[in-house]
């Protein structure tokens, strides 16, 4: 039912949608051909799942796929081990991106709470009742996204994004000055910790563990180095909100997206400042009478580990525990860019998945585009045009690496064969 990709030489999408077992359902034509180094090969696993976010896998190799907009969660289930999903059902539930596995429950997140079903045995679908972990988190219409990650000793990490660009007086508007200091960080732009098992926990008994971070989709807990990590969505439009102080092609190239090391009392900065990737420098914000050349307090704030391009949209984040891919890989992190919409008048770019090697929990200064050509023959001149958008990761059991699709739900299975 599936086709492969080797080393890059993808085929027209397959019918591997269905039911309970499987009835095809036609996608329409794409010429995006994703591309992997030399060794590495890829099988779609499953097409047209929905508006696939998050994924996760549990020991047994079941995948689970978060689907946006309150879709509920697809569980796929490859029975008869050959590398290809041939059985899918879809759980109804409030959902939106965050999904993990932990033990013998499922994590999954709406906009505004965080919940678990317990997984029986050799069940594909739960059956149990959903419980709520954490509820009463802020509604908001932009960053809207309640990504999380779980440690190994209990602990639930909650992303809360910045429902702002910039914390300004007028928000997205030419020469609004920001707002000082800014009251959306009480509620907002961090990271809250909660208890893993603790049912029935509301956001106002969270502690916060982390702040300044205006959006992190991309999170993940490292259990080689038992750490937080993540990759922060870096803001927009400092050309159209500040048309003095820099031009367009400043506007797109800044600022970075910044992955950082997540410690209790992090500060990354916003809406205060932002990282340039040219100076290697962070900056203060314009709104907070930065002029594009004044470096922010020395020691306030905490440099990125790696900063990554600008708007590329980081979203997911995994770090490489299996033992099927070569040794470099081991411990290492992947990292899905979904690409974005504001790098105008220079060509969009992410819509890929790049490699980061760690080392005792430091990451390299060099990362390498693991898996690219997702959006299609030609560069979109918005991420609509895109074919597929880079979205959700996950290792399977096998050391298999799953990337999951935005756009058409498309799940890839990507394994190395020498």
């Amino acid at each position: 039912m599936g086709r492969v990709v080797a080393n890059g030489s993808l085929p027209f999408p397959m019918a591997v949608c269905a039911a309970l077992l499987w009835l095809p359902l036609l996608a329409s034509p794409s010429a995006a051909e994703p591309t992997f180094p030399d060794g590495f090969s890829a099988t779609v696993f499953a097409d047209g799942v929905g508006r696939a976010r998050h994924i996760a896998v549990r020991d047994n190799g079941d995948l689970y796929v978060a689907l946006r907009g309150g879709g509920g969660i697809v569980a796929l289930r490859d029975e008869n081990k050959d590398g290809l999903a041939d059985r899918q059902e879809t759980l109804a539930a409030e959902t939106d991106t965050g999904i993990a596995v932990r033990g013998s429950h499922l994590y999954f997140s709406s906009e505004s709470a965080v919940y678990r079903v317990p997984l029986a045995a050799n069940e594909l679908l739960p059956s149990g009742e959903i419980e709520t972990v954490v509820e009463g988190f802020p509604q908001q219409r932009s960053h809207s996204s309640k990504a999380f990650a779980l440690d190994d000793v209990g602990g639930l990490y909650v992303n809360v994004g910045a429902p702002s660009n910039a914390c300004q007086e007028q928000d997205r508007s030419t020469g609004s000055p920001g707002l000082s200091p800014c009251p959306l960080l009480e509620n907002h732009a961090g990271i809250w910790r909660f208890e893993a098992d603790r049912l029935g926990q509301t956001f106002a008994e969270g502690q916060r563990f982390a702040t300044g971070v205006r959006n992190a989709v991309a999170i993940a807990w490292d259990s080689e180095s038992r750490s937080l990590y993540l990759v922060q969505h870096g803001r927009d439009q400092l050309h159209d909100n500040w048309p003095v102080l820099y031009t367009a092609e400043d506007s797109a190239a800044l600022p970075a997206e910044e992955l950082h090391r997540v410690t209790e009392g992090l500060n990354a900065g916003w809406p205060y400042t932002y990282w340039d990737p040219h100076r290697n420098e962070r900056m203060v914000a314009p709104e907070y009478g930065g002029n594009g050349r004044t470096p922010a307090e020395a020691g306030k704030y905490a440099p990125p580990l790696i900063a990554f391009p600008a708007h590329w949209a980081p979203n997911g984040l995994v770090f490489y525990d299996g033992e099927a891919f070569p040794p470099q890989y081991r411990n290492g992190a992947f990292i899905a860019f979904h690409g974005s919409w504001n790098r105008t008048p220079l060509s969009q770019e992410g819509f890929n998945v790049v490699f980061l090697p760690f080392t005792d929990g430091q990451p390299a200064q060099n990362y390498q585009i693991f898996a690219d050509g997702f959006a299609g023959p030609r560069a979109p001149a918005s991420p609509r045009e895109a074919e597929y958008r880079p979205m959700g990761l996950a290792v399977g059991p096998d050391g298999a690496l799953f990337i999951s699709d935005s756009t058409r739900g498309r799940i890839w299975r990507v394994t190395y064969a020498e």
